[in-house]
């Protein structure tokens, strides 16, 4: 290879990020590598899914990025790259783009720019929107699945086996738990605390079936929960087995000596404390701990979705803890009910900034004065939060609202009335509910209501098309030139809304997703996942999706950490030049891949109309 770079497109590469990361005489080899390309304005450099030459670097000029259906979702000037999505997946573009002034282009050949991927980080991350840096924190075992944290498979015997058995299977293998399978179906575990509080202090026979001690139907995870759920499972319920459950099946154990193997708990300390808690005072104090805890956690390199899921917990701690209390002073519930969630932490996506969302899902069978209580019950509960800074609600979709404090008839009422006639309240309304998540009480009566809506929205395209809809009118913050479209007047002048524009219109995509899917998932990035796994997006889209949400996401919790540190209230504003020029680059990176699927959803909308 020649030695004798253009002295003009080496200097010019001086200036362009990621290149000026690189060693002199790599500078120099790249410089040669670029080719030089004169564009008239209106002409087109490629088309939608045709084969990209190269990584584009404009030089001198503008380049209008288009989406499939001709939408602009990016306008470049100097020293922006594009095609690198193309590129980093089957070699084709994603986009179209056409220069609309007379442009200088430089063209890096697609073997070099994957050489340079390969071998300079500062290139990977750059181009991958820190996916190094993600896989880095999946390696902590606090956010392990627990699918890969158990050391063994389980032990177990058949619920007509006799108790000297099972205590012989328990001391062979040196377990201190075993599981009760019949037929492949999971029913129960026995612990070494039975064989003690059970059999030998209740004086049972030996030769008894040990279903007769077991403990039917217990807390169980499944092998996709996060590590750091068995701590607070523990904690808050004290108990020391925990069986893994994936489709009624025994497939692993958790025990308090795993414990061990977690290097962080000071999530489960806070889930600890309110468990333990007597009063609404003792819990407030807990939660006020809160911001310091997202501060630890986004400084630790936590993942978006590990931070918000732990804060969650301790919300979902205190809201059963409030409950339990609320039954110890009203007495106990006349009729099966479920407490349920929705908003930030019926999908565990809860930040430094949380109010609270929520309802009560109660029997056919309550009375009149049933339901005076549960309006009581609603009432201590939601004080309780309140008191613990989870604020009551702007719009009132809280169980004190007596609409939103009902039997289960009313509830499937709801649904059906929003399904049939898809007016602005009602897809508003619809759109909170999707979300919802049961927190405590009896979960099937939510579960059947879900899976009755889920399947009658999903067959009235109507409904889907008005949910369609809804979920465009909260844009991506897109500017022209690169820049950003901010609040143009008032307290936040000049700063980008990370919620409403940011992660929020991921989160109102992942609903239509789930909608289309029938998925049951309430979580943003679960619905994508199970999006993609469903063939309801592709698997390019969904992963660009879940990359830029990523991003966006993460960008907001660390803006918060930043405010916590600084002494004041966390909240959901961000001034884009706080940030620096990488930075910036790649959250408008990321708001546009979700332009793009927007405009994708939006295009398919209009097919089916």
């Amino acid at each position: 290879m020649p030695h004798s770079p253009d002295e003009a497109v080496l200097a010019f590469l001086e200036t362009v990020h990621p290149y000026d990361s690189l060693p002199r005489d790599e500078m120099a080899r790249v410089a040669v590598s670029f080719s030089r390309r004169e564009f008239s304005a209106g002409e087109e450099i490629y088309q939608a899914g045709e084969p990209l030459k190269g990584l584009y670097l404009v030089k001198r000029g503008a380049v209008e990025v288009l989406d499939a259906s001709g939408m602009q979702v990016s306008l470049l000037g100097p020293r922006n790259s594009f095609g690198e999505r193309g590129l980093m997946r089957d070699g084709l573009a994603v986009t179209t783009a056409r220069v609309i002034e007379d442009s200088v282009l430089l063209l890096l050949p697609t073997a070099e720019f994957r050489r340079l991927i390969a071998n300079f980080p500062a290139f990977d991350r750059f181009f991958h929107r820190g996916r190094s840096a993600a896989e880095a924190r999946r390696a902590d075992l606090t956010v392990q699945k627990v699918g890969d944290l158990m050391a063994r498979k389980p032990i177990t015997v058949a619920p007509a086996d006799s108790i000297r058995l099972a205590a012989e299977k328990m001391r062979d293998a040196h377990v201190s738990s075993l599981g009760i399978v019949e037929n492949g179906r999971f029913l129960g575990i026995v612990t070494t605390r039975d064989m003690t509080n059970k059999v030998l202090a209740g004086g049972i026979d030996p030769a008894t079936p040990v279903v007769q001690v077991m403990t039917a139907d217990p807390v169980s995870l499944k092998p996709d929960d996060l590590g750091s759920d068995i701590l607070h499972v523990m904690l808050e319920r004290r108990i020391g087995h925990l069986p893994v459950v994936e489709d009624g099946r025994l497939v692993g154990m958790i025990t308090q000596t795993d414990l061990t193997r977690f290097q962080a708990v000071s999530s489960a300390q806070l889930v600890r404390d309110v468990a333990a808690a007597d009063m609404v005072a003792e819990m407030a104090a807990v939660t006020a701990r809160i911001p310091k805890l997202l501060v630890q956690l986004v400084g630790g390199n936590n993942a978006h979705e590990v931070v918000t899921r732990l804060i969650t917990d301790i919300a979902d701690t205190v809201t059963r803890r409030l409950l339990a209390l609320a039954e110890a002073e009203l007495g106990p519930a006349p009729v099966p009910y479920v407490w349920a969630a929705c908003g930030s932490q019926g999908r565990q996506e809860q930040t430094g900034v949380s109010d609270q969302d929520n309802c009560l899902i109660i029997d056919d069978r309550a009375t009149d004065a049933d339901m005076g209580y549960f309006a009581r019950l609603a009432r201590f509960v939601c004080d309780g939060l309140d008191a613990c800074g989870y604020v009551y609600c702007p719009g009132d979709m809280m169980a004190t609202n007596p609409r939103w404090c009902a039997r289960q008839s009313t509830w499937r009422g709801y649904f059906d009335g929003w399904i049939a006639t898809p007016d602005p309240m009602a897809q508003m309304l619809a759109s909170v509910m999707f979300d919802l998540r049961p927190i405590g009480g009896q979960a099937s009566l939510y579960r059947d209501l879900q899976a009755e809506t889920l399947e009658r929205a999903a067959q009235n395209s109507i409904f889907v098309a008005h949910m369609i809809s809804n979920s465009l009118k909260h844009t991506p913050p897109l500017g022209l030139l690169r820049g950003f479209a901010t609040i143009r007047s008032g307290e936040h002048k000049n700063h980008i809304d990370m919620k409403h524009n940011g992660v929020v219109p991921v989160t109102d995509l992942g609903r239509v997703y789930a909608l289309i899917g029938k998925l049951e998932p309430a979580n943003t990035r679960a619905r994508l996942d199970a999006a993609e796994h469903a063939g309801v997006i592709s698997v390019s889209g969904a992963r660009d999706l879940i990359e830029a949400y990523d991003l966006i996401a993460q960008t907001r919790l660390e803006n918060q950490a930043r405010l916590i540190r600084s002494g004041r209230k966390p909240d959901n504003f961000l001034a884009p030049y706080d940030l620096s020029d990488f930075e910036r680059s790649h959250l408008r990176d990321a708001f546009v891949v979700v332009r793009t699927m927007q405009s994708a959803i939006g295009s398919a909308r209009g097919a089916r109309s």
